[in-house]
């Protein structure tokens, strides 16, 4: 398939998608629209970023157009299941961009929000439902919402759903569904869990994938620098000073840090917002309209917060925390270099993170150097030197400087905020350095707490 034309969809829909500047469709599309539009229950994988939406929706809604209900009954027919309130907003807002033409009604419905203004919207009737699981059943305990009448079921993001323990939650929202209908289930990853999945709501499902199992987008520049937990503040604010990034995604480990990374952003004068599952939603959905808009440089957010979030060319994603799930690492950098446009992966790797970036490396089949802090030249990244050769340098005499192998220092600096003459390096630690020599990872953190002749973050 070279083009949506070929896909005897109806000529609403064809309309639409020429408006909306869709000409040839992603892999994915081309893969699972055609045996979605045959009524056949479908086991897709494909990354983030690889158009999953129109891949579900557009069949969905080509199926309902076909076989419209008598007038003024509008029963949910399509129940897309997703696992964030984020995700859940931006597959109902482009599902009923697709759908406008042909007039299909979309709600969505997840936590955070007034119930009563979600229940309000049901009364009007909704062909298409997207919702959370949690609110999802809460909603059909109280009937005020009914599936019975429900002819396709989609799990967006299903390996997601299962990361976060929504598995006994689905099972109850299937048990309101006709036993005849049909699913389609997307997913990054189909791991075993998936499988089983899978043989419990799919029905002889024609399984297609887009890319090979946990693979990264090969557009993503990733990088990995070896950074003390307790400089990865520091170097942040550098890189998006020095690099000058208007628009920078970091991921953190814990909503904690996650407040803790944006409010030390705000002191140093860059404009941060952070985005957990602890705000409300009307905060979440500030945060993140701040962040597209421009009005904030970097949006820091937790794993379950950022999932979903689709900004168009993010430049670049920072790890400041790895993941304990190397799964959740090809989520992330799936942030960035989305449909086929270039992005950058950084990753912070903490002393303690070395396994996490090992077990990131044999997920996704490829090496990720682990370098030393990186210096910035002319507003340009500059990598620091492979860990092997920070771990072999030997001091050159005391308070001598660490010299690169091409014997330039590395002394990066960031410049205060005008109306401040003074220059500091990036860590503040007064009288100490915020890295010490070591000739093995044991050794540097035995060296850690002895103040005496360290050097600067970026003097290694």
């Amino acid at each position: 398939m070279s083009s949506f034309s070929s896909l005897q969809l109806c000529p609403e829909l064809q309309y639409t998608l020429e408006s909306l500047g869709y000409v040839e469709p992603t892999r994915i599309q081309s893969l699972a629209i055609p045996h979605a539009l045959d009524g056949k229950d479908l086991l897709a994988e494909a990354q983030t970023g690889s158009g999953k939406t129109a891949a579900f929706a557009l069949p969905l809604i080509e199926q309902l157009s076909r076989s419209p209900l008598a007038s003024g009954e509008r029963p949910v027919r399509g129940l897309i299941l997703t696992p964030t309130r984020e995700l859940a907003i931006q597959v109902a807002d482009n599902t009923l961009a697709y759908g406008r033409e042909l007039g299909i009604r979309v709600v969505s419905i997840y936590g955070g929000v007034r119930y009563e203004d979600q229940i309000r919207r049901l009364k009007r009737g909704a062909d298409i439902l997207v919702a959370t699981p949690g609110r999802l059943i809460e909603m059909l305990l109280h009937q005020t919402v009914m599936l019975d009448k429900l002819e396709t079921l989609v799990l967006d993001e299903a390996d997601r759903m299962l990361d976060l323990g929504f598995i006994e939650d689905i099972r109850k929202v299937i048990s309101f569904m006709p036993d005849k209908r049909q699913t389609l289930l997307f997913s990054a990853t189909l791991g075993g869990s998936i499988a089983t999945l899978a043989k419990e709501l799919l029905h002889n499902p024609v399984r297609v994938s887009a890319t090979p199992s946990n693979t990264t987008v090969s557009s993503i520049k990733q990088r990995a620098y070896y950074i003390d937990n307790k400089d990865k503040s520091d170097i942040l604010c550098y890189l998006v000073d020095g690099c000058h990034w208007s628009q920078t995604l970091v991921f953190t480990r814990t909503k904690k840090r996650t407040d803790e990374v944006a409010a030390y952003l705000q002191r140093e004068g860059i404009s941060a917002a952070s985005l957990h599952g602890d705000r409300t939603q009307r905060e979440r959905n500030a945060a993140l309209q701040a962040f597209v808009q421009g009005d904030v440089r970097v949006l820091v957010a937790t794993d379950v917060a950022a999932r979903g979030l689709d900004i168009e060319s993010l430049p670049q994603v920072i790890n400041y925390d790895l993941p304990n799930q190397p799964e959740a690492y090809v989520h992330r950098i799936g942030r960035t270099g989305r449909a086929g446009k270039s992005g950058l992966a950084i990753s912070f790797v903490a002393p303690d993170e070395r396994r996490f970036l090992a077990d990131i490396c044999s997920l996704i089949g490829k090496e990720i150097p682990l370098m030393g802090v990186p210096t910035i030249e002319k507003g340009k990244l500059v990598d620091g030197p492979l860990l092997s050769q920070i771990w072999t340098k030997k001091p050159s005499g005391s308070g001598a400087e660490n010299q690169r192998s091409d014997g330039q220092s590395r002394k990066p600096t960031r410049q205060k905020k005008a109306g401040n003459p003074k220059q500091t390096p990036v860590s503040k630690r007064s009288g100490s350095a915020a890295g010490s020599k070591a000739t093995s990872p044991d050794d540097k953190a035995k060296a850690e707490g002895n103040n005496a002749g360290r050097r600067s973050i970026f003097q290694r």
